[in-house]
């Protein structure tokens, strides 16, 4: 064997020996690389679930803040529903206290025409009813009275005369006592003027004179 063919050989072996240690050395390191794979999947993993448990918490406090705001909105519809219902049945009751009340003031002014016509009357003396002139004009004195009052009446207008009642401070006013021992004590023995009333609502109260026990 020459001196060629010997360092022909010899770069042979050297370079099998060295694809041998090449292969050992991949061998050796293929364990640790995997290794290291399945860690850092493992780590990518535990990632995402952090991430995913964050995201879920942010849902969470998402959701808890629009059912929140749900019931805010809710609550501010129920009370604006309540508040117009409220105002429905007040412009409702105005409108009809309007209505019922209305003739009110009318009536207040024409209670003096109803006085003037009943003292006419009352002023008569018993003997000028009999006396042929003047007839008709009493006659139309008390046409007027009855038709006024039973203008009254129409429109729920109702006079007052409590003659021989229970005072009763809710329509009459005293205006005086009288020493009665035969009527119970408050009773009504005089109407020095007559009182009015629309529906419920006192227009005047019934001025009158009541008894006490002497």
């Amino acid at each position: 064997m020459n001196e060629a063919e010997k360092r022909n050989k010899h770069e042979t072996e050297t370079e099998t020996d060295n694809g041998e240690a090449a292969a050992a050395a991949e061998e050796e390191s293929a364990p640790a690389e995997q290794a290291e794979a399945g860690n850092s999947a493992a780590d990518e993993v535990e990632a995402d679930e952090v991430e995913a448990d964050e995201v879920e918490a942010e849902d969470g406090d998402a959701i808890a803040k629009l059912e929140t705001e749900v019931g805010q909105l809710k609550d501010s519809l129920l009370r604006a529903m309540a508040e117009m219902e409220n105002l429905r049945r007040r412009s409702q009751r105005e409108k009809e206290d309007a209505l019922k009340y209305a003739p009110g003031t009318l009536a207040k002014a024409l209670l003096p025409v109803a006085d003037n016509l009943r003292r006419a009357l009352d002023s008569l003396p018993e003997e000028a009813r009999g006396e042929e002139k003047l007839a008709p004009l009493i006659s139309g004195i008390e046409m007027t009275e009855k038709e006024l009052q039973s203008a009254f009446a129409k429109n729920g207008i109702e006079r007052i005369d409590p003659m021989g009642e229970k005072m009763d401070p809710n329509w009459h006013e005293a205006m005086f006592e009288v020493p009665d021992a035969e009527k119970p004590a408050g009773t009504v023995v005089q109407v020095v003027e007559v009182g009015y009333r629309l529906q419920d609502r006192l227009l005047r109260p019934a001025r009158v004179g009541v008894s006490r026990k002497p």
